[in-house]
């Protein structure tokens, strides 16, 4: 009786609609989550001392945002990824930082001071401005000053976000940035709701792509609900509802399940069909990890194993310390027995090039993205990549691994890495570490020089796999999150198109098996083309499989055959995509018959 004398009356909080899906659990409350800022007079002895720190908390949160945009353009694609680079476009700006400069110096303050100070001026004049645009940077500068105020107390992330976050809650906030509702909805968080924010911020757009419910626009939301509250998150009518009764909780629960079941019915369809066109030929849709956790996609879509999985944010996790040798060897051995005997294609540590951790990544690099990255950085650093090499011939007889190196250039890379391979196995054999020696060995071709030495290639590798985002980055020579050139980003430029052809030839004579990882591989448009230039493997997120299976087994390999030829001879981007679009509707309106494989 007193537990309902003592039960909380129901409130429903009206806000936006943002991110769609429900959420119910816990409430855990980041209020006055962004750092404090009071103005501290700075003598004139440490004006210097206190430029530096500002410029320090600059190449901290530069780093971080590369590393994180680097990650979001190859999970959830370059237009995600361009929210983080906006960011690193203001961050970057001399004029935004010299003001800073300016600030601390004339008017004797600390940093912290300072850089709310200017972003406050800033924003002002942005929030006037009649182009969406411009509002738009307004929304990103806000997201830069929390950024650096956070790196200036210390803060590598948002609080919440250590190891001992609770997974399954639902965050509510004040506000939280792009980088926050990435970070949190990683470690589990399952909902949130904010006061700040509209349906079409970047912070919405982030918890779209991670498939986290949303609502934003609660007034004073951080004073009206505590830690441990329970709260339901109805991301579709942009509502909270804050200690729901049993019969609410009841609704909503049957509500999720009788969504849970539609997706899951339609995900067992994906997985129990063979991925197998109308006239037979058989394709394997792998999929594209970045960490343990989305193993339960992978096979909860049907996945075929896992043809990418990015090892290098195990040291981005760990920065600025590595990984130990364990610590490798305890990632990788739940990744094979979980997939087992499916097959694990494991990319060796790809930093550089915007991707960095501390210690590893050489910082005064003009341009890093033709530095010291891939297998070029790994290869200088020896004395780090055999710890990642020996773990990964430790977990090696705990399922079917295979180790791709990136970014090669060259022959003598394979070979050199092969070298380095025998060398940790007779280690390993002389220590008596239980271990396993045949490995299949592949290179990712990710630029215009491993396309022309393909067959090359190809003798001296166990398979190769084609890096579309880096190599239409470096054919067109166009940065793919570079606003200015952005519309020269062509996935299907005729001369890209050549190239994965040359690819593809390269390894049929050698009799190497040749597969595709990137954007491209999900695209249900572009699927027909890649199976018409001869691609069988596939690898993508694994959200992406089933649409890419329904598109595979509507096909006709001739008929992708003679699109390949028409596009290959095509002059333009543009006449590619005409024939694609002309081949996607002919196809929607003949699909007719039922695929029961």
């Amino acid at each position: 009786m007193n537990r309902v004398r003592d039960r909380k009356p129901q409130e429903d909080l009206q806000g936006a609609a943002a991110a769609p899906g429900v959420a119910i659990g816990p409430a855990v409350c980041l209020r006055g989550h962004g750092v404090e800022v009071l103005r501290v007079p700075i003598r004139n002895s440490g004006l210097d001392r206190e430029v530096a720190r500002f410029g320090a908390a600059v190449r901290s949160v530069e780093a971080e945002l590369e590393a994180t945009e680097s990650r979001i353009a190859e999970t959830f694609g370059s237009d995600l990824a361009s929210i983080f680079h906006a960011h690193s476009v203001i961050l970057r700006d001399s004029s935004f930082a010299r003001r800073i400069d300016r600030m601390i110096r004339s008017d004797r303050v600390n940093a912290e001071w300072a850089v709310q100070a200017v972003a406050d001026d800033l924003g002002e004049k942005f929030a006037q401005v009649k182009s969406q645009h411009l509002r738009e940077r307004g929304e990103d500068l806000r997201d830069v000053t929390r950024y650096l105020l956070r790196a200036l107390a210390g803060k590598r992330s948002s609080p919440g976000v250590g190891e001992d976050f609770d997974r399954n809650v639902v965050v509510v906030s004040h506000e939280l940035t792009p980088d926050e509702v990435l970070r949190l909805g990683r470690r589990g968080a399952v909902g949130f709701a904010i006061e700040v924010g509209g349906a079409n911020s970047h912070t919405a757009i982030v918890a779209r792509a991670l498939d986290v419910p949303l609502v934003t626009g609660i007034v004073e939301i951080t004073n009206r609900v505590a830690d441990d509250d329970p709260v339901i998150v109805d991301g579709e009518e942009g509502r909270l509802t804050l200690h729901p009764t049993p019969e609410t909780l009841d609704e909503y629960r049957r509500l999720r399940r009788r969504r849970r079941r539609n997706e899951e019915a339609l995900s067992t369809a994906a997985r129990d069909l063979p991925a197998r066109t109308v006239d037979g030929a058989e394709v394997e849709l792998l999929a594209n990890v970045e960490l343990p956790d989305e193993l339960d996609d992978v096979q909860r879509f049907g996945a075929a194993g896992i043809g990418l999985y990015r090892s290098e944010f195990l040291y981005l996790e760990k920065s600025p310390e590595l990984p130990s040798e364990e610590e490798h060897v305890a990632v990788l051995r739940e990744l094979l027995e979980t997939l087992s005997p499916q097959p694990v294609v494991v990319r060796t540590l790809d930093l550089g090039g915007g991707k960095v951790a501390s210690g590893l990544v050489p910082q005064d690099e003009e341009n890093p993205v033709l530095g010291q990255r891939g297998i070029r950085l790994t290869m200088a650093r020896e004395d780090v990549f055999r710890v990642q090499l020996r773990a990964l011939f430790r977990a090696a007889p705990f399922g079917s691994l295979r180790i791709m190196a990136p970014m090669v250039t060259a022959v003598e890379e394979i070979r050199a890495l092969r070298v380095l391979c025998d060398e940790v196995c007779a280690e390993l054999e002389a220590e008596g570490a239980e271990h396993r020696r045949d490995v299949e060995l592949g290179a990712m071709v990710e630029v215009p020089a491993a396309v022309m030495i393909a067959r090359q290639l190809a003798a001296e590798v166990d398979f190769l796999s084609i890096g579309t985002n880096d190599l239409i980055q470096y054919t067109l020579a166009v940065d793919r999150t570079n606003e200015y050139v952005a519309d020269l980003y062509q996935p299907l430029h005729p001369a890209v198109l050549t190239m994965i052809q040359l690819v593809v030839e390269a390894g049929r004579r050698q009799r190497v098996p040749v597969a595709l990882c990137g954007e491209m591989a999900a695209s249900p448009e572009c699927v027909p083309l890649m199976l018409g230039l001869g691609l069988r493997q596939l690898s993508m997120s694994p959200r992406g499989i089933p649409r890419v299976k329904d598109v595979v087994r509507s096909l006709d390999v001739c008929d992708a055959e003679e699109l390949a030829r028409r596009c290959v001879a095509a002059s333009t981007a543009e006449e590619v995509g005409a024939l694609l679009a002309a081949f996607g509707a002919t196809a929607v309106h003949t699909r007719t018959r039922v695929h029961t494989g």
